[in-house]
C-alpha cells in the first residue's frame, strides 16, 4: 500500500503514486489539473485560495507524483467549478461542450431520404451516442447490426417510424421510445408520406475510441 502524506490538514491526503508508467490514472488526473487550471489563468496560488487545498499540495497532484483523495479532488473540482468526472476523462472534456448545429457531423444515404446528425462530440473515445435521425415520407433504413451488446433507444419526436428488430415490426407514434438489441439485423421504415424525426441513443458493450 502507499503512503498516507499530510499536508497540515487532516482531510486533505495523498496517496503516493508509484510512478508515472505505473499509474495511469494519476497521470490522467494531474495532466486535466493542469489544463483546466490553465484555461482559468490561475495559478497554483490562486487555485489553492479557491479551493482551500494547498499549494504544495497542488503542485503534487499536478506533476503526477501524488494521487488525490476523493474529498481533496472534490475541493479542486468546486475552486475550479467543473465535475470531478472532468479530472477522470481522457479527453479535453471540461464537462460541458457546445456543438453548433452547422458543425454537426452528419451521415446522409446515397439517395437522401436518410440522415442522421451526431449530437456529442463524434472526434472522442466514448461509450454512448446521441442522434437526431430524419427519414423521408415510405422511405427505409436497413442495418445489419452492430456490435455484440449494443442496444439502442429511440423515441419518435415527430412523424410515425416503423422499428423492424428481425421478423418482428413496432409501429410508433409521435412520443413513443423503443428499447432494443441492436447486435442483429434492424431497420426504420417511414410509413407516412411525410418526414420523420427520432432521437437515438445509442450504448456499446464496450468503449470505443
Amino acid at each position: 500500500m502507499g503512503q498516507s502524506l499530510s499536508a497540515g490538514a487532516h482531510d486533505q491526503v495523498l496517496i503516493a503514486a508509484p510512478s508515472a508508467v505505473d499509474d495511469p490514472i494519476g497521470q490522467r488526473v494531474a495532466s486535466n489539473l493542469l489544463r483546466l487550471r490553465s484555461k482559468r489563468n490561475l495559478s497554483l496560488d490562486g487555485l489553492s485560495r479557491v479551493s482551500g487545498v494547498s499549494r504544495a499540495m497542488l503542485a503534487q497532484i499536478e506533476s503526477g507524483r501524488s494521487v488525490p483523495s476523493i474529498k481533496v479532488l472534490c475541493k479542486i473540482a468546486q475552486g475550479l467549478k467543473v465535475s470531478v468526472a472532468a479530472f477522470l476523462d481522457d479527453r479535453a472534456f471540461d464537462g460541458v461542450a457546445v456543438l453548433p448545429a452547422r458543425q454537426s457531423k452528419r451521415l446522409v444515404s446515397s439517395d437522401g431520404s436518410f440522415v442522421s446528425r451526431a449530437l456529442f462530440p463524434f472526434d472522442c473515445s466514448r461509450q454512448v451516442e446521441f442522434y437526431e435521425l430524419r427519414l423521408a415520407g415510405l422511405a427505409t433504413e436497413d442495418s445489419p447490426g452492430h456490435a455484440p451488446g449494443t442496444q439502442e433507444n429511440l423515441v419518435v419526436a415527430q412523424g410515425v417510424l416503423e422499428i423492424g428488430v428481425n421478423e418482428e415490426r413496432f409501429l410508433l407514434a409521435t412520443g413513443d421510445s423503443i428499447l432494443f438489441y441492436a447486435d442483429q439485423p434492424h431497420a426504420y421504415r417511414n410509413p407516412s408520406d411525410s418526414e420523420a424525426v427520432a432521437y437515438l441513443v445509442t450504448t456499446y458493450a464496450e468503449r470505443l475510441d
